[in-house]
């Protein structure tokens, strides 16, 4: 029998390796922007066509290579960065598994230009599908010019699966953005489609910070700053009243590297109790140093996850360093001492006999006297009145239409004086019929409403049921295009970013037909002139930022989906929500139109709205 065991071929494990390095085009910026930040570049500029699928290219002026270097760079753990084991724990660069560029020249035709400064003439060197076409000597600056194109063009899985433009630009920015934030003396640009969307100059940590994500970043970062001989930890925290329930910027990173750590922000989070509201979450922007020795970062081929040796002792640190800036600046509510304006309580002094309190009274008052002054005196009543109709031994039997005007005026006084519990009982008691309801309803604990129908006792979430009337209300308007809209008497501001303001420029269209009026005011900023009609009182910057977050949750490119997300972010922000008591009109009108939609059961995300109890059941519970 042969042998059949045999090596692989170079191209086949470099595709193989793909698989794991780079994911989506938002990979190949990252691993190509950290290798230029590695070779020291003072100037990195990253130009995209159609989200990178078409075209990636980044140019910096750092070190550069020679051109035996170039040649060897797309081989397999090819690397600068280590040479020996030991040299794994003393890492002080990003890439250094040298996979990156053999992974990308296997799924996309790559063209690299680089010339060190030593050297007059640069190399121009062309591969695709982890072949080298053609080298050659060329003439350009100092530096590095990578260009990736036609991404998975050889593997059209990957390719076909790719999400769509805007969500490939929200992972690329996402990337960007994570980069240029710990590199603050580095001058960043980033132009997607001959659109320049970032235009980053040098700077300290809080510039980068706020001229990435706008200046009202400015007014609500809280610095951290502390060294120990275990760690040291600076950087920003964002103030209570800042904190977000969805899409917050939370941001770990180590010796100049992003990670994911979710034990060291459930550190964070815990300092934050009873500060912010729960679901909510704060802004931060931690920066650690420690020695490469005690951490490891070769654990994840995207090399965002990282262990370090002294956990629980960091998990401390950070505590207390949250906490403590946080009481520094004042964000802590403190018990306030102040007595300018307290009550002034005289002391007992046993010299100064106490008086007892005086009281002014008129000996000569009586309430039964008649007054002299004027006619006050109450007009007579006719008490034969009241026997009208009656004769000896015999009652009178009287229609309705027949009662007296004397108990017709008791009957209304004592409706008057009914309480508002004693409505609710009759309201519920009621007989009337209402289709396949009782016509009686009754609200329990702010949130369900109960009638009686044919088959038991039917049980509806007024939340969610008005989440799907108004879902149905927005889809119809998106669908015939013409939402009603309300104006604003004074126009909102609402600062995005510029990943949010690329989703905001495709989904435009469908929020006019919802109702909003936006108009850009440069910047990203953008001013809301106008709201769909109902949803007054929301929180209309909040509710852009979900929408915005929906839009992109799960990232296909069907204008159906889009709407639907759309239509069933603003029916969550506008519903009636917990706690709010209904009145008996108002829970007969919910509940009619619940039963008058399509799909009344269920909400548009699949969450139950009606459950019945029938009478079998409830005859069972009385057994």
């Amino acid at each position: 029998m042969s042998d059949i065991i045999q090596l692989l071929p170079d191209s086949v494990a470099n595709q193989i390796a793909a698989g794991e390095v780079i994911q989506r085009p938002a990979s190949v910026i990252k691993e190509l922007v950290e290798n230029a930040v590695d070779a020291k570049a003072s100037s990195i500029q990253v130009i995209l066509k159609d989200a990178g699928r078409t075209l990636i290219q980044v140019i910096d002026n750092g070190k550069g290579m020679s051109a035996t270097d170039a040649r060897l760079a797309f081989e397999r753990h090819a690397t600068s960065k280590i040479k020996v084991a030991d040299d794994l724990f003393s890492l002080h660069t990003m890439g250094f598994r040298g996979e990156a560029l053999a992974s990308i020249a296997a799924i996309a035709q790559v063209e690299l230009r680089t010339k060190r400064k030593e050297d007059e003439m640069g190399t121009l060197i062309t591969l695709a599908a982890s072949t080298v076409e053609s080298q050659e000597c060329v003439s350009c600056p100092t530096g590095s010019n990578f260009c990736v194109k036609n991404i998975f063009y050889n593997v059209p899985a990957r390719r076909k699966f790719l999400k769509s433009n805007q969500v490939e630009l929200s992972n690329i920015i996402n990337e960007f953005e994570r980069i240029a934030l710990i590199n603050p003396e580095v001058s960043f640009i980033l132009k997607h489609n001959d659109n320049e969307l970032f235009n980053l100059q040098p700077g300290n940590f809080r510039q980068r910070i706020v001229s990435i994500y706008g200046k009202g970043m400015n007014q609500q970062l809280l610095p951290l700053e502390i060294e120990t001989s275990l760690i040291k930890i600076s950087g920003y925290i964002g103030k209570p009243e800042a904190a977000r329930k969805r899409n917050a910027l939370q941001y770990f990173f180590v010796n100049g590297r992003y990670m994911r750590h979710p034990y060291f922000h459930k550190a964070v989070m815990q300092s934050y109790e009873q500060l912010i509201p729960v679901g909510e979450m704060p802004n931060y922007f931690i920066n650690f140093t420690v020695e490469p020795s005690q951490i490891d970062v070769n654990i994840h081929p995207t090399k965002t996850e990282i262990k370090f040796e002294n956990e629980q002792a960091i998990w401390q640190i950070i505590s207390a360093t949250v906490k403590e800036a946080l009481g520094k600046f004042s964000a802590v509510p403190s018990i306030d001492f102040d007595m300018a304006d307290a009550p002034e309580i005289p002391i007992f002094q046993k010299n100064n006999p106490v008086a007892p309190p005086k009281s002014n009274f008129n000996p000569s008052y009586n309430p039964f006297k008649m007054s002299t002054g004027g006619n006050s005196r109450r007009p007579d009543f006719d008490w034969n009145k009241l026997y009208a109709g009656f004769t000896s031994g015999q009652v009178p039997v009287a229609g309705k239409e027949e009662e007296s005007e004397i108990f017709a005026s008791a009957i209304d006084r004592e409706d008057d004086e009914l309480s508002e519990e004693s409505l609710i009982v009759q309201s519920v008691i009621s007989t009337d019929n209402m289709g396949d309801t009782g016509g009686s309803f009754m609200q329990i604990r702010g949130r369900y409403i109960l009638t009686n129908v044919k088959s038991g006792l039917m049980i509806v979430d007024q939340y969610r049921a008005h989440v799907r009337i108004l879902f149905d209300r927005y889809m119809s308007c998106i669908q015939a295009k013409q939402g009603v809209s309300q104006r604003t008497l004074f126009p909102e501001i609402i600062q995005l970013t510029t990943a949010q303001v690329a989703i905001l420029q495709n989904i435009m269209a469908d929020l006019q037909f919802l109702g909003f009026d936006l108009s850009n005011m440069g910047n990203n900023a953008y001013s809301v002139n106008g709201i769909p009609s109902g949803i007054e009182g929301v929180n209309i910057e909040t509710l852009i930022w979900n929408m915005l977050e929906t839009a992109t949750e799960k990232g296909r490119d069907v204008k159906a989906d889009i709407h639907e997300r759309l239509a069933l972010s603003l029916a969550e922000a506008a519903a009636i929500p917990y706690g709010q008591v209904l009145s008996s009109l108002e829970m007969e009108q919910l509940v009619g139109d619940l039963l008058a939609s399509v799909m009344p059961n269920y909400t548009p995300d699949g969450k139950t709205v009606i459950s019945i109890l029938s009478n079998d059941e409830i005859t069972k519970r009385f057994k």
